[in-house]
This record gives structure tokens, C-alpha cells and sequence, in this order.
């Protein structure tokens, strides 16, 4: 059955995307069952399923205590049914009954890239060739949503998780429930309740709510360092810079040791100018101000190209060392003020 449902109202016009009966998902996912579960999103669980005719698909079931409602199921379902990119997972289709609301969408045998970019073992598995591959298509996917799509669609939650892998390793960019669409003349928009991941977030977004294709660039270049580094942003300690991924990725960079930041299992199988290369794009896109980051078709260019790059500034979020220890001080007198 394809078309449309009353409660998305009257005025979105036909979804070319089939709407699902609940008892067909429960069938398909054998009732939900904890078996079948392949993951669990900011929104809700992922099952797997398998229709009557044997094709396996992902169902999304929301929490029913989730913070996404129907209006942000509403738009993801309107955003990604008028998307088409071999870099986007496509939407197959949706169900609303009662309380319940899912989406249901092509499967990705090898799930998200988190799952193996911050694996001991599943890292090995993603050579630099595989991360570069990952790199180009993410970026691909990236400029068709901010520039060659009929919609221009901010994602606002770009991040490892929400990278999805087919069995030929291609990245497919997934949940939009809370991407926005912006018109043709629009740039930048604001909003008061932000919403995203702590690490992935651009500094003007997290402390302003004010998104815009830059605050996605910004989301890229921290996937970027991710995937050369192999470590995740929120989770990386370095006591020589005292900072984040980020942090220590610039220090880095400043002092002509980038390579150091290349994930070990990579060993010296790596193109070295294509991972120094990459890795600075990387720190041009989480410039602290948006203005100077680059937009994607810049940033699709420089992958691609072998040109002079300009050199990145300070990073959003870089804490210098210095004032890092002030603030660890400081934080260790208020600790022991509290004791007393």
C-alpha cells in the first residue's frame, strides 16, 4: 500500500514510500524480539526483519517515551522519501498505528561505522584505502543534501553511529529525525532546543542553537579525524595536549606531526599524503567560526584535488593546555573546599 496517512495531515501530498501494517512488522521481526534487535538509536531500537517474500529489512521502532514525536517522525519520514543518492539510506517505508510509529529502511548488512571504527578487532578490518573510500562517499552524500538535492537538508546529527555500511563497505549517511530544510535563500536558522551529540556538535550550535550547512561541516571534520585516528572524539585522553580528538589532532598539526595521529593499526600501509591531506581538511572544518570553515563542495574538491591547502584556525572546543590545567586547578580547589 503506498500513498498517504491522515495523521500527517492534508497537506504534504502522496509519499511515494509503502505504509506498513503493525501485524506485518510484528510477523516480520518475529514479535520484536530481543533476538532480532541489531541496535539502539537516540530514538528507539533498530530490529531486524524479514517479510513474506524473503527480503530482510531494518524496522526503527520509536520509544513510545522517546523526545521524537510525531512531528519529527513526520519530517523524517517527508525528508528522506524525497531524497535519492547512493550515499543515503533509502526510506522504504512507515507505520503509525496507535502509539506505535516506525520506519522502515533498506538494509545495510554491516551495520554503522562506529561499530568498526571503535572495535579493538572490527578496526583492523577498515584499511586506509576502505577509511578514504568512507571519507569521499560520506563527503558525496553530504553536498547532495546542502547543494544538489531539490531540498536543501541540514542533517544536525552527522556522526559515526549514523553512517550505515553496505556489504561493499559504501557509506550510506541514515536518520534524519532531526534534520531541517532550508529554502533556496536561506542560510542560517536557530532554534531553541538543541538537539544532537555531545562531540559532533558545532560550537555555535550546542551554546546557541544556530545551524546551518557550516554546523554540518563542522559534524564532517570531527568523522574525519575519527576515522584516521580510529578513536572517538568524546572518549580520546591525551595528557600531552590535555584536550579531545580535536584538540590533540590540532596540537599535532602545529607541530609537524600529523602522522601521528593515524590509527597504529594501519601500520605504514597508509598513502601518507592522502592521510596528512585529509586530516587537515579535517581541521579546516572544525574551524571555531562557521565563516571560516569551508562548504562541502570546497571540501569535495580538496579531497579529490592535490592543490595548496589554507591553513586551518583554532578548533571549536580546543582548550590550550595551559588553560587546562588552570581549569583542573581550579576545579581541584573547589573540590576540596566542598570536602572541608
Amino acid at each position: 500500500m503506498f500513498g498517504h496517512d491522515p495523521e500527517f495531515g492534508s497537506g504534504d501530498g502522496d509519499l511515494n514510500i509503502q505504509l506498513f501494517g503493525l501485524s506485518t512488522l510484528h510477523k516480520a521481526t518475529n514479535n520484536f524480539s530481543v533476538n532480532n534487535k541489531l541496535g539502539k538509536g537516540g530514538f528507539g531500537l533498530v530490529y531486524k526483519g524479514v517479510l513474506e517474500d524473503g527480503q530482510v529489512i531494518p524496522v526503527k521502532r520509536l520509544s513510545t517515551t522517546s523526545a521524537q514525536g510525531l512531528q519529527e517522525f513526520k519530517n523524517e519520514v517527508i525528508s528522506i522519501s524525497k531524497l535519492q543518492h547512493r550515499n543515503l539510506v533509502k526510506l522504504l517505508g512507515y507505520c503509525v498505528e496507535g502509539a506505535e510509529k516506525m520506519l522502515i529502511y533498506e538494509y545495510m548488512s554491516n551495520k554503522s561505522l562506529d561499530s568498526f571504527l571503535f572495535d579493538e578487532t572490527q578496526r583492523e578490518l577498515l584499511d586506509w584505502p576502505a577509511r578514504y573510500h568512507i571519507i569521499n562517499r560520506i563527503a558525496r552524500g553530504l553536498l547532495y543534501l546542502h547543494q544538489d538535492s531539490r531540498l536543501r537538508i541540514i542533517h544536525r546529527d552527522l556522526k559515526a553511529s549514523n553512517i550505515l555500511l553496505d556489504s561493499d563497505m559504501n557509506p550510506k549517511i541514515s536518520d534524519f529525525g532531526l534534520a531541517r530544510t532550508f529554502g533556496s535563500n536561506q542560510i542560517v536558522a536557530n532554534t531553541k532546543r538543541v538537539a544532537g551529540t555531545d562531540g559532533y556538535m558545532a560550537p555555535e550550535y550546542a551554546t546557541r542553537g544556530i545551524f546551518s550547512i557550516k554546523s554540518d561541516v563542522y559534524s564532517f571534520g570531527v568523522l574525519v579525524l575519527e576515522i584516521a585516528c580510529g578513536e572517538k572524539n568524546t572518549k580520546f585522553v591525551c595528557k600531552e595536549h590535555c584536550d579531545t580528538l580535536i584538540g590533540h589532532a590540532w596540537g599535532l598539526h602545529n607541530e609537524g606531526r600529523t602522522l601521528q595521529l593515524v590509527d597504529k593499526c594501519l601500520g605504514e600501509l597508509v598513502d601518507v599524503s592522502q592521510v596528512i591531506r585529509s586530516i587537515h581538511i579535517g581541521l579546516l572544518c572544525v574551524q571555531r567560526n562557521p565563516q571560516d570553515r569551508p562548504t562541502m563542495t570546497s571540501v569535495f574538491s580538496m579531497l579529490v584535488s592535490e592543490g595548496p591547502l589554507p591553513s586551518p584556525k583554532v578548533p571549536g572546543f580546543y582548550i590550550g593546555k595551559a588553560k587546562q590545567e588552570a581549569h583542573n586547578l581550579r576545579a581541584y580547589m573547589e573540590h576540596v573546599l566542598t570536602m572541608n
